[in-house]
C-alpha cells in the first residue's frame, strides 16, 4: 500500500508542477505600447517660393507615436517651428508651436525678409501619453526671391468703401490678392503685389487686377475694373560648354593625326 500511495502521490506533485508552469486557459499577450501605436509621422503644406518682404500660410500636421493606440487618438501631439537660414533678419513664423488634438490640424505664418536665400522649416513633433513620449523631426525649404512687382493705382468714387481684396491672376490662374483698407469716398489708394520670380517658364505672361467684384464703388485709372500687364521672361542662355569641349577634343586630334602621318613619311623617306 505504501508504494502505491507513494507513486501516486509523485503523480500528483508532477501534474500539479506542469499545471503550474501552464499559463491560465483566459491569460492573453498584451500588445506593447510601441507595437499597438503607429509610426509619428508630420507634414508641412505650403508655397515652395516667396517674394521677397511677403508672407506665406503653411499647413502643419501630425499623427502617430503613443497618442495614437490600437487606431485611436487617446493622447495629444505637441508642435514647435524651428527656422534656419543664412541671415534670419525679418525672418519669423507666427505661431511657433502648439498641439494637435485628435487629427487637428494648425496653421502658420512665415513671414520672410529682404535677402534672396533659402528659409528651412524644421516641425519638430513630440507624441504624448502618460509618461509615454515618441519623437519626430520634419523639414521643407522655402526659396525667398527677388520678385516681380505690379503695382496700380485705385479710386474711390463718391461713397466711402469698406475694406475689400484685390484679385491677382497670372496667365488667367488666380494667384493671390491684395488686401485693401476702407477707403473714404474719392480716397485714392496704390495697389502692390510681389510674385517670386523663379518659377515661370520662358515666354510671355500677363498679370492682371481685378475689383470686378466691388460693383463700381472702387476703380483703376480710367474707371476700368480690371488692369493687366504682359511681359517677358528670357530663356536660360544655351550652355555651349559642351560643344567647345568636342571641338578642342577634335581639333587635337586632328593635330595628333597630322603629326604621325608626317612622322611616318619622315621614317619612310629615311629608310629610302
Amino acid at each position: 500500500m505504501r508504494p502505491t500511495l507513494l507513486a501516486l502521490g509523485l503523480v500528483a506533485l508532477l501534474l500539479t508542477g506542469v499545471l503550474s508552469l501552464a499559463p491560465p486557459a483566459h491569460a492573453q499577450a498584451v500588445p506593447s505600447t510601441t507595437s499597438s501605436s503607429p509610426p509619428l509621422t508630420g507634414q508641412i503644406r505650403g508655397p515652395s517660393e516667396l517674394a521677397l518682404n511677403t508672407n506665406g500660410t503653411y499647413t502643419l500636421n501630425g499623427s502617430g507615436g503613443v497618442a495614437v493606440q490600437f487606431g485611436k487618438f487617446i493622447g495629444k501631439i505637441t508642435w514647435s517651428v524651428t527656422l534656419s537660414a543664412v541671415d534670419l533678419t525679418g525672418v519669423s513664423v507666427n505661431p511657433s508651436n502648439g498641439t494637435f488634438k485628435n487629427g487637428s490640424a494648425a496653421t502658420v505664418t512665415l513671414t520672410v525678409g529682404k535677402f534672396a536665400e533659402t528659409v528651412t522649416l524644421e516641425l519638430h513633433l513630440t507624441s504624448l501619453f502618460g509618461t509615454q513620449k515618441s519623437y519626430a523631426n520634419v523639414t521643407d525649404s522655402v526659396s525667398v526671391l527677388t520678385p516681380y512687382i505690379v503695382s496700380a493705382k485705385l479710386n474711390a468714387g463718391p461713397n466711402a468703401v469698406m475694406p475689400f481684396k484685390v484679385l491677382v491672376t497670372l496667365d488667367g490662374r488666380l494667384i493671390g490678392n491684395v488686401s485693401v483698407p476702407g477707403l473714404n469716398a474719392l480716397q485714392s489708394y496704390t495697389v502692390t503685389f510681389r510674385y517670386p520670380s523663379g518659377s515661370l517658364a520662358a515666354g510671355h505672361h500677363t498679370f492682371e487686377l481685378s475689383v470686378a467684384d466691388e460693383h463700381g464703388l472702387v476703380s483703376f485709372s480710367g474707371g476700368r475694373s480690371t488692369v493687366s500687364a504682359t511681359f517677358y521672361v528670357a530663356g536660360a542662355p544655351p550652355n555651349n560648354a559642351l560643344w567647345y569641349a568636342a571641338g578642342t577634343v577634335a581639333f587635337f586630334g586632328a593635330l595628333f593625326i597630322f603629326a604621325t602621318r608626317v612622322a611616318a613619311r619622315r621614317r619612310g623617306s629615311g629608310r629610302r
